[in-house]
């Protein structure tokens, strides 16, 4: 059995009005309980605690939206190895990812849907990477609700809720 709790820091900076540079970093604690029938030589419970996955993203906005035209999105990923000694949390080498988006405003919120391809450095071999379909509410100025479900090669999809104060 995995468990594990984790706290993201994410900065996101517009460069121009159509392209923006992302930064997240985890700090995670992760817990592994081994299987009673497990014959390996894995110990009963492994855990580890620290910085987990950091990662940078540019997004470039390539059709704006206009009408019934939905806005449009490009944006490449890159995950730093900085973990390549740990089991259970961080990358361990370089990860990579190329993908695209689009973006439609409604009365009733925004959705977004995007996908990408991703390639790992480690296993040297490119894969369909993350999906996800995305709402997003203003509730006023300064608060935002968020719902998503994201995928990654349809063997972990997970739905994540936000309450967002700027």
């Amino acid at each position: 059995r995995y468990r594990a709790s984790e706290g993201l820091l994410f900065l996101g900076y517009g460069l121009t009005d159509d392209l923006a540079l992302e930064a997240e970093a985890a700090l995670i604690t992760a817990e592994l309980e081994k299987a009673a029938d497990d014959p390996s030589a894995l110990p009963p419970e492994v855990e580890e605690s620290g910085l987990g996955d950091v990662e940078a993203q540019l997004r470039w906005r390539f059709l704006h939206e206009r009408g019934a035209r939905p806005e449009a999105f490009a944006y490449f990923e890159t995950v730093f190895p900085l973990q390549k000694h740990r089991l259970l949390i961080g990358t361990r080498d370089w990860e990579y990812k190329l993908g695209l988006g689009v973006v439609r405003g409604f009365a009733w919120g925004t959705m977004t849907v995007r996908a990408a391809v991703e390639y790992s450095r480690e296993e040297g071999k490119f894969e369909a990477g993350e999906y996800a379909v995305e709402y997003l509410r203003r509730l006023s100025p300064a608060w935002r609700i968020v719902a998503l479900i994201e995928g990654n090669q349809l063997d972990e999809v997970e739905l994540v809720t936000e309450v967002q104060w700027h």
